[in-house]
């Protein structure tokens, strides 16, 4: 198959496009506009490989996404392009719509009129696979406030209830994709992840930017009490799971994909500390390691919580381990001491990535 991937330079996304080419033997398009979170250097070990493109194109440009589909004829579509970070969509929702909705109205159409003009073989193994998050489903109840709370999770059936101007852009998004299959019959899939992590992730997000902040001795900013519960899942995981339901899934379906790791945001930064103190010890002679305590721990900071912050998020992957037999490979333990360990050994990517217009400083505070 050929398989154009939007959005295959940022951190989901390349992760995609890097099990393809070396897993798999399809041919991949990567389509990216290259934002501050799209990253080429993510897809070095592939970019020289005969079985994939890359085209720099923005998916609001309804013209190009044309010329694409036109040259290239992809048999599929995976849709990972799309403004991602809550705390940038609450100091700045208008690119969040711009990207998120109107970008994937744009893309639907134009696929939807390739889709039109194949010819009927094709036309029926076609797929257009949409990528989602669990935070269109808002939040679940909290240990802290309901007894019962751990029997709460995100089901495929979960009512949408978003709460930042980033998950409301996502669910727009899933909406638009679902109306496209009833409304055209247009052969859709959608999946709702939950937090991924792992190597090449912009330091932006909870993880790198503990682990950067911690090596230069900076604050490690927790919101509010740090009890917020989310599900880790191991970016390389999620990307088995995405080209697994890419092939086998549905059309029609809706697949959870979740890591089964269910942590409070406190724990997670409490164990990267507890990582680097073992691989790079305070005081051990590490030029890079600027703080003067005797444990990473110390550093931890309780900040102002995010405004209109959800609690907990917890998915039910049940549905894609019954119907397609995915199951993530990686633990919490294993899969954060790999991420760890990758930006120690990559301190010069997490160097040139951050360009100068984002200095790990603190966003989305109203």
């Amino acid at each position: 198959m050929k398989i154009l991937v939007t959005g295959g330079a940022g951190f989901i996304g390349s992760a995609v496009v890097r099990h393809l080419i070396n897993n798999t033997e399809h041919k991949v398009v990567n389509l990216d506009k290259l934002t501050y979170a799209g990253n080429l250097e993510s897809l070095a070990e592939v970019s020289n490989n005969k079985r994939y493109v890359f085209e720099h194109v923005d998916i609001c440009h309804r013209a190009e996404l044309e010329r694409v589909f036109k040259q290239h004829q992809p048999d599929a579509v995976m849709h990972l392009a799309a403004e991602s970070h809550v705390d940038r969509s609450i100091d700045g929702p208008a690119e969040f719509i711009q990207t998120n909705i109107v970008g994937t109205y744009n893309l639907l159409e134009a696929a939807r009129a390739y889709w039109n003009e194949l010819e009927e073989q094709r036309k029926q193994t076609f797929r257009f696979h949409h990528i989602s998050t669990d935070e269109v489903y808002g939040d679940l109840p909290h240990p802290s406030d309901a007894d019962d709370a751990v029997n709460h999770l995100f089901l495929e059936t979960t009512p949408y209830a978003p709460s930042s101007p980033y998950s409301a852009s996502k669910a727009s998004s899933d909406h638009l994709v679902r109306a496209w299959l009833r409304t055209y019959g247009f052969p859709t899939l959608i999946t709702n992840c939950s937090n991924n992590y792992g190597p090449y992730h912009f330091p932006e997000k909870l993880i790198p930017l503990v682990i950067l902040n911690a090596l230069e001795g900076k604050p490690l900013p927790i919101y509010g009490k740090g009890d917020q519960i989310r599900d880790w899942l191991y970016v390389e995981d999620h990307a088995r799971a995405l080209c697994k339901v890419l092939m086998e899934g549905e059309v029609g379906e809706t697949y959870n994909i979740g890591g089964h790791n269910e942590l409070q945001n406190i724990e997670v930064v409490e164990t990267i500390c507890e990582i680097l103190d073992e691989l790079v010890p305070v005081g051990g002679g590490h030029a890079s390691v600027n703080t003067p305590t005797n444990s990473y721990k110390d550093l931890i900071t309780y900040v102002t919580d995010r405004p209109g912050h959800d609690r907990r998020y917890a998915i039910d992957a049940s549905k894609i381990a019954k119907e397609l037999g995915w199951k993530p490979e990686e633990t919490f333990e294993s899969g954060i001491r790999k991420t760890v360990q990758w930006y120690l050994d990559n301190q010069k990517w997490c160097q040139r990535v951050q360009d100068g217009s984002y200095q790990r400083e603190r966003l989305g505070t109203v």
